[in-house]
C-alpha cells in the first residue's frame, strides 16, 4: 500500500479540530509505511501538581497517535476505529519541552490493530512506552 505522507498529516490534523487533540496542541508531523508520528508541548497545560509532564497526557498522546494510524488501514466509509485497551510504562520524567509519539504496527488484523507507541522527548530518550489495541468496527448504515 502506498500512502501519501502530506495527505496523511493534514487528514490527522484536520480531525482533530474541537478535540481533546487541539486541546492538548497535539500535531502530526510525520507518516509513512506502517508508522505515523505526533507532537506534544509540555507546559503547566499538561503538568501533573508536581510540575512534570502527566502520565494522562502521555496516555492520551499515544492513543491519539495509535488510533489514527489506524485510520490508514481502513475504509473509513464502512468502518471506525475504538481503542479498546492501552497500557504504559512511564520510563522518565519530562518538565517542558516536546514530547513525540511515534506509535508502529505490530499486527494488522481484519479487526484488530496493535501499535506499539513510544513517547520520547527532543533528545530521542524514551518517557513512555505504550501499547494499543484498536478494535475495527462495520458501521452502522443510517
Amino acid at each position: 500500500m502506498t500512502l501519501d505522507k502530506v495527505k496523511m498529516l493534514e487528514y490527522c490534523n484536520e480531525f482533530s479540530k474541537n478535540t481533546l487533540m487541539e486541546t492538548l496542541n497535539i500535531e502530526y508531523i510525520d507518516a509513512g509505511e506502517g508508522f505515523l508520528v505526533a507532537k506534544m508541548p509540555v507546559n503547566p497545560s499538561v503538568h501533573q501538581p508536581m510540575g512534570l509532564l502527566h502520565g494522562g497526557a502521555s496516555v492520551a498522546l499515544a492513543e491519539s497517535v495509535g488510533s489514527a494510524a489506524s485510520h490508514f488501514f481502513i475504509n473509513d466509509k464502512e468502518h471506525e476505529v475504538r481503542g479498546i485497551e492501552i497500557s504504559a510504562n512511564h520510563l522518565k520524567s519530562i518538565r517542558e519541552g516536546v514530547v513525540y509519539g511515534t506509535a508502529r504496527i505490530i499486527h494488522k488484523g481484519r479487526t484488530l490493530h496493535l501499535w506499539e507507541i513510544k513517547v520520547t522527548d527532543e533528545a530521542g530518550n524514551l518517557i513512555s512506552l505504550c501499547k494499543l489495541t484498536n478494535m475495527v468496527l462495520t458501521k452502522e448504515k443510517k
